[in-house]
């Protein structure tokens, strides 16, 4: 398989379904969407019944904390192994250009092996790749389980390239009509399109090139204003960082005894414009299970003087108030059985609501403040789990994708959490595989 390190970028061997497999029930969404929600699981579950299905080779992670985890994790291993013995796969080796249609809107993608020799989660990391976002390293030791024993990987990671001239993807979607079709399905629960095509060799060059001159130290410079000898950010994450920190985590532990060259050193993900005119940011909302304590009382200790809450009549009014907020205040709704209202605090500690928030949740976590939290994709979602007894939502809004990159460069990696790419149901399915053991 052709690499290209200077780009932390491999030519993968990509494993799909062979013809006659059904794939509305191949592909199913990302393990960590709806864990708040086991009803759609169970969709899912009835929809597949006893075809072959990525749902047998992934954890979903509201069974993360089920007593038959252990049990789960031997069964997707078994699948991954049944599977490649039954000749469930055909391979190729390419780049997969991928386009998902939901809600009116076409987002493209561009499906590669990413080094994990470029790419450190670590606070503070300059490496080729990075996390755009706070690792949360207790999250990655179960996941790490998975992975270890397993056959395959099958990824939900998307990572973003900043791209303003639109060089790398854009290209091969104008030239599709070349490309070799491989899979053009409807996705299961209201998410959209899927379809995906094989590069020619000449297209493929092109976009390894193309990636290759946004890498160049200069151009890099130029583009952020920043000194010609700092270091190279040319992938961010977008979706997927405690998976992608999973497989760096695994590879670590292997590689003493498995050498360079083993399969797992790469990572299977998609790629993404950041400019991409059909990426939209959402933010990702936050709910407190299991009150403990007064928050609004928690809230004023926290904040002091800084703490202003204010009720509102109704969800519509507070999402209003939220979206619309400006000025050095800093805005975020609230959810509580008993209604809505509008937190707003001055001089935080953040740049965004979200890491200011961040700081406060953790700390009455800490302190026993709630039993545990969770972070949901909607409006609706939130409003729906916050006004159940004994819990608590906040709204936050959403920060603007154009200053992910330099803010990531300048600044280190966000507050974790604070921003989605897309609602719940246009989040990644799974779909292309790869083999991570040694033939």
């Amino acid at each position: 398989m052709k690499t290209y390190d200077s780009i932390g970028v491999q030519i993968p061997q990509i494993l799909l379904p062979r013809p006659g497999i059904d794939l509305h029930k191949w592909a199913v969404i990302a393990c960590d969407q709806f864990t708040s929600q086991p009803d759609y699981w169970r969709q899912v579950e009835a929809i597949v019944g006893e075809a072959p299905s990525t749902l047998n080779l992934i954890l979903p992670e509201v069974y993360l904390e089920q007593p038959d985890v252990a049990e789960r994790i031997r069964r997707i291993q078994n699948h991954m192994r049944q599977y490649l013995a039954e000749g469930i796969f055909e391979s190729s080796e390419g780049l997969i250009y991928v386009e998902r249609t939901v809600a009116g809107h076409t987002r493209k993608g561009l499906v590669l092996a990413l080094d994990l020799e470029r790419y450190d989660y670590n606070k503070g990391s300059t490496s080729l790749i990075r996390a755009t976002e706070g690792t949360i390293v207790e999250r990655i030791p179960p996941r790490v389980k998975i992975r270890d024993g397993a056959a395959i990987e099958l990824p939900h990671i998307l990572v973003l390239i900043d791209d303003p001239q639109r060089t790398v993807i854009e290209p091969i979607a104008a030239a599709k009509q070349r490309l070799m079709p491989r899979y053009d399905f409807d996705l299961m629960l209201d998410s959209g399109h899927l379809a995906g095509y094989l590069l020619p060799a000449d297209l493929e060059q092109q976009a390894i090139q193309a990636l290759e001159a946004l890498a160049r130290p200069q151009v890099f410079a130029a583009k952020y204003g920043v000194a010609p000898d700092l270091p190279v950010l040319l992938f961010a994450m977008g979706d997927g960082n405690h998976s992608l920190a999973t497989a760096k985590a695994y590879w670590e532990k292997i590689k003493p005894q498995v050498g360079m060259s083993h399969p797992a050193r790469y990572a299977l993900v998609e790629i993404e414009n950041v400019h991409d005119e059909a990426l939209v940011f959402e933010p990702i909302h936050r709910v407190l299970f299991g009150l403990r304590s007064d928050l609004l009382a928690a809230l004023q200790a926290h904040f002091g003087a800084n703490y202003t809450f204010t009720p509102l009549p109704d969800a519509a009014t507070m999402t209003a108030r939220v979206e619309q907020a400006g000025g050095p205040r800093q805005t975020i709704g609230l959810i509580l059985e008993t209604g809505f209202g509008l937190v707003e605090i001055a001089n935080p500690s953040s740049n965004l609501p979200v890491g200011t928030l961040q700081a406060f949740l953790d700390a009455f976590l800490k302190s026993g403040g709630a039993e545990k939290i969770d972070y949901v994709h909607g409006a609706d979602v939130v409003t729906q789990l916050g006004r159940q007894r004994g819990n608590a939502g906040f709204y936050v809004p959403a920060m603007d994708k154009s200053d992910l990159f330099k803010t990531v460069i300048l600044d280190g990696a966000l507050p974790r959490k604070t921003f989605s790419m897309g609602e719940a149901r246009e989040k990644r399915f799974y779909m292309e595989c790869r083999k991570i053991v040694a033939a």
